[in-house]
């Protein structure tokens, strides 16, 4: 093959492949302007008409109404009748007549009703006396007992840390010294068996003990 023959092969192919390439963008150009893009209308101008149905539209519309709690309905307003009151003037009562016989005199009215029964009753000796002084006796409840000051010193600590309040106590018993834990006094037995059952619920011994007032 001459060179000349070779020149005139490779414009051929030029000239070809330009043709197709141009044919080919113009059948994209034609496509594209055919199939509609979802933001080609994004600028165009809103009428009027489109701007009066978008107010109505969000006229009562609150963008905050999910966030705020609905109201509750509200309750009929119950009619108030005033109350009314005798204003007329009262005739004043008539004076005692003056007869030939003894003038009776009216009981007084007391101005403390209530305290004269109850200085009655107490005169009578029908009131009855309260719990406190009806119950001689004066209630503590111990939560254990030690040859040793230390431990109950230690089991008076473990007692604070729960919001009870002990004492530590010595006795000579038996000729040797032991210290009490105890909690109370309680002037009401109710009160030391409340206290007992809270030492019971955390695993502490204790036992009632009774003391004369």
């Amino acid at each position: 093959m001459t060179p000349q023959s070779q020149r005139g092969g490779t414009l051929l192919g030029l000239i070809i492949g330009l043709v197709l390439g141009l044919g080919l963008a113009l059948a994209v150009a034609i496509y594209v302007t055919k199939v509609p893009t979802p933001f080609s209308n994004k600028n165009q101008p809103r009428t009027n008409a489109q701007d009066v149905q978008e107010a109505e539209k969000n006229k009562n519309w609150n963008p905050n109404g999910v966030l705020q709690p609905k109201l509750p309905a509200e309750q009929p307003v119950q009619a108030v009748v005033p109350e009314t009151h005798d204003d007329a003037p009262r005739s004043p009562a008539p004076p005692p007549s003056v007869g030939s016989g003894p003038s009776v005199l009216a009981p007084a009215v007391s101005a403390d009703p209530l305290g004269d029964w109850v200085k009655s009753q107490t005169s009578q000796g029908q009131l009855a006396a309260p719990d406190q002084a009806s119950d001689p006796f004066v209630y503590m409840v111990q939560a254990g007992a030690y040859r040793n000051r230390s431990d109950a010193d230690a089991l008076k600590a473990k007692l604070a840390l729960l919001g009870m309040d002990a004492t530590v106590s010595e006795r000579d018993q038996a000729g040797r010294v032991v210290y009490r834990v105890r909690l109370g006094p309680f002037n009401q037995k109710n009160e030391a068996e409340s206290m007992r059952v809270k030492l019971q619920r955390n695993n502490f011994e204790n036992t009632l003990v009774r003391i004369q007032r």
